[in-house]
Order: structure tokens, then sequence, then C-alpha cells
């Protein structure tokens, strides 16, 4: 039985974890994850994916630690290849993806939502990176590029969470709100998103990863690649269009 369920209404894709009790992430489901955002990143009739998850416990627990005591030391680098491939797929893959958190995001829930480009907290959430608690450590190489050093390395030394409140204070949460309006916000947000030219998102998104870690002239050379390349399709000429005309675009993915 599959341990998350994909819901698609229009253009909008919506993943939710469901694991019950903390949505704990077993190698199988890490695989599975990855699986669903490649299809999904794959297909030409989505603009945004909202993940999120079922229950009031947890966003997601982590590594599911039940499996990891089971697991053999040697096998740990064959691990470590299914596990980065998740996190690579979410953050590259081919559409927008929000993360709509609506509990404890702790260790690998933590980086999961710190792949996708954008993150909605209920005030019930919380960011941990507690593994230094059970004789592990990582996820700061994904985290680092959303928090301050010493916030960083406070969480890593002590495992200690910091709230929905101060996450938002430091850039990593874009918007924090109440429980009962978390999917309402994330869907009109992705709905906003998905309206926008197919070819746009997909361009933009691949810009921004690449440019991410560039210097400033360099990768403003590289951006202005993909500028040219996205004025040469119909969809740019119909927003441009559009725009002048006062009216909502047509667009065609092409």
């Amino acid at each position: 039985m599959s341990e998350i369920s994909v819901e698609i209404a229009g253009n909008v894709a919506v993943v939710t974890l469901d694991r019950p009790p903390v949505n704990a992430l077993t190698l199988a489901l890490y695989e599975e994850l990855a699986d669903t955002f490649e299809t999904l990143g794959a297909r030409d009739d989505l603009g945004c994916v909202i993940l999120t998850a079922r229950g009031e416990r947890a966003f997601c627990a982590g590594l599911d630690l039940h499996e990891f005591l089971a697991a053999k030391v040697e096998d740990d680098p064959a691990r470590a290849v299914i596990v980065r491939r998740l996190f690579k797929t979410v953050r590259t893959c081919a559409i927008p993806v929000i993360a709509a958190v609506n509990g404890p995001a702790l260790g690998a829930g933590c980086v999961l939502a710190s792949v996708c480009d954008i993150r909605l907290a209920s005030d019930k959430a919380t960011f941990s990176l507690p593994e230094i608690n059970v004789g592990r450590c990582g996820g700061t190489a994904h985290m680092g590029r959303h928090l301050p050093q010493g916030l960083l390395r406070r969480m890593t030394f002590t495992g200690q969470p910091i709230s929905a409140q101060e996450a938002w204070r430091v850039g990593f949460v874009q918007e924090v709100t109440t429980p009962a309006e978390l999917m309402s916000t994330a869907t009109a947000l992705a709905e906003t998103i998905a309206a926008k030219a197919p070819l746009g998102l997909r361009l933009g998104k691949e810009s921004l990863n690449r440019v991410e870690f560039m210097q400033v002239e360099e990768g403003y050379e590289l951006e202005q690649t993909y500028s040219i390349k996205l004025m040469t399709t119909e969809d740019a000429r119909e927003a441009t269009r559009a725009v002048v005309e006062k009216r909502a675009p047509v667009f065609k993915g092409r």
C-alpha cells in the first residue's frame, strides 16, 4: 500500500505523506517520493506541486529510526545515495514545489522542506536538525542555503527546534498560517503560480537553480540566455500581447 497520495486539480498536484504516526521516511518511501516528483515534473499539464503531510503529530519526523537500527553500517553508502536522490529530485523538479508544513519537521523532514522552492507553515510547525541526538550529522548543506551560520550551528549542535515564527523571521518560511488555513493558502499560491506560462516556470526554475551559487555577473549572463530562449516561444509573445491588450493570457506551452 502506498504511503503517499497524489491528487491533481487543474494544473496543481498535491503530494501528501501518509505514514502514521509521524510520517517517518523509510528507504522505500524515499524512493517512492523521488519517483513521484520525477513523474510530476515530466508532465506538461502541471504548473506547481504542493508537498504536505497527513495527521497532526508531524510533517515528517525524518529517517525511520527502527529501520536505521536494523541496517548494517556497511550499507550506509548505498542508503545515502537513495536519500540524496530524493532531495535532488525535489530541488530540481521541473516545476515549482511548495512545502505546506503542518507540524514538526525533523532531520530529513526539515531538509525535505528546505529543497522545496517555497515554504508555508502552520503556527504548529517547528524545524529541527536532531541528528546529533542519534549519532548522526547531516542536512546542513541544504539548510545552509537558507539559514545564517550561527543559527544553523546552534540547531546542529543542540538538536533543538526553531518555531515557525523564527523560521519566518530569518526567511526560511515565507508565510505562517493557522493549521486550518494552511492548505487553502498553499493552494491559492500554487494556483497563482500554475497560471503563469508553463515554459516560463520551467525555464525560470532551471535558471534559478543554476545561478544560485554563481558569481553575480556570471550568473546574470547565464540567466539572460534563459530569457533569450524564452522570448523565442509563442507563450512569451502571448504574455506580452495579453498585458498590452489588458486581458488574461492563453498559454499553449510552446
